[in-house]
């Protein structure tokens, strides 16, 4: 499913070669689970505690949407959960807003969904 051009999954590495962050892309089009066509679903964020406050996660995010746009994908869409503000607040100050709920998780009132345009 992260297979370009339909997705796409990273990981980043330290000086040391010991993998810190990882994040992915998949392509999604309009479905029963709320997608629109154009989607491209973020997945799979992550940077160990260690390697926070360097700024790792908004580059993979950036890549990420540049890869997607590369590929014609038309929005980005994320859910997360009530549980993760730190993930919150990056996808806020990159851009991400609030969006109808989507995906496995979207009856469950802990998560939340947001979007942004990649056009």
């Amino acid at each position: 499913m992260f297979d370009p051009p339909h997705g796409l999954y990273l990981l980043a590495y330290d000086a040391d070669g010991f993998p810190v962050g990882t994040g992915g892309w998949r392509t999604q089009n309009e479905n029963d689970h709320g997608y629109a066509d154009g989607d491209a679903e973020l997945k799979r964020m992550y940077v160990i505690a260690d390697a926070r406050g360097l700024g790792l996660p908004r580059r993979i995010l950036a890549t990420l949407e540049a890869d997607a746009r590369a590929a014609g994908r038309t929005r980005m869409v994320l859910e997360t959960g009530m549980a993760q503000p730190e993930a919150i607040a990056l996808y806020t100050s990159s851009g991400y807003e609030p969006c109808t709920k989507f995906g496995h998780y979207r009856d469950y009132p802990n998560s939340r969904c947001f979007a942004k345009p990649l056009i």
